[in-house]
């Protein structure tokens, strides 16, 4: 298993992340993907990689953006033979003590349907804000209006079912990537997440989602803009006409 961190300015966050993430299991390697980060976030990541074997940096000094840093932390991952791969921010607004369950899940364990049956196996799952026991903590309600109002949106274009689709705290089986050809990933920045979420759904392999609380970020700043946003969903609408007409 591996675990993929995009990052950019979270040196506040990244070690601890990093040390609590480490401790759920002794088969869980933790690969930091980091766009050249000024204060010295991947340095921190390197000089602790020297004592710490299940942890590693990948420092991007080009081609730089969430969507970038995202796919080669993916493709690095299948590179090193991971049958799952969980993707996450390093902010702390994804909280490890999720991690296993998401894995649970993947592998078919948990409960659903009647009788206390066990789930359908799936070959993604989403940590969600918008299914029962899914919260977002510590925002207002204009915050909280507008992550209703995007997932409204990204349904309806997408006609994708899933109740958080902008929720980048993912956990995937191998040949999901695999299937979707994660290395051809086009989304510059944070639409990679309702990129790959709408070719996995085309594929139909099975989504599911596993309740979370989503956090504030414990230090530093967010890099997540309106301008990027807007861009965003602007590529939302992209997907599908990329879709209808038969090149995605």
């Amino acid at each position: 298993m591996v675990c993929t961190l995009p990052t950019y300015n979270e040196s506040g966050n990244i070690l601890e992340l990093c040390r609590e993430l480490l401790a759920l299991a002794p088969d869980l390697e933790v690969l930091v993907v980091d766009d050249d980060s000024p204060d010295g976030t991947w340095r921190l990541v390197e000089e602790a990689s020297r004592t710490e074997p299940r942890l590693s940096v990948m420092r991007r000094t080009s081609d730089r953006g969430r969507g970038r840093s995202g796919r080669d932390g993916f493709v690095e991952a299948l590179r090193r033979g991971a049958q799952i791969v969980i993707e996450m921010d390093a902010d702390f607004s994804h909280q490890p003590k999720y991690v296993p369950q998401l894995i649970e899940r993947l592998e078919g364990g948990g409960r659903g349907g009647s009788g206390g049956a066990r789930a359908p196996a799936v070959g993604l799952v989403l940590g969600s804000r918008g299914i029962s026991g899914g919260l977002d903590a510590d925002r207002g309600w204009s915050r909280r209006l507008l992550t209703k109002a995007a997932n409204f949106y990204i349904r309806l274009v997408l006609g994708v079912s899933v109740r958080d689709g902008n929720s980048g705290f993912r956990c995937w089986r191998r040949e999901t990537l695999e299937k979707i050809r994660v290395e051809e990933t086009f989304s510059e920045g944070p639409a990679i997440v309702q990129e790959l979420l709408f070719k996995t759904a085309r594929a139909r392999i099975g989504i599911a989602e596993v309740p979370i609380e989503f956090a504030n970020r414990l230090h530093g700043k967010s890099t997540l803009t309106m301008g990027k946003l807007l861009t965003g969903y602007t590529t939302v609408l992209a997907l599908r006409w990329m879709s209808v007409r038969g090149r995605l």
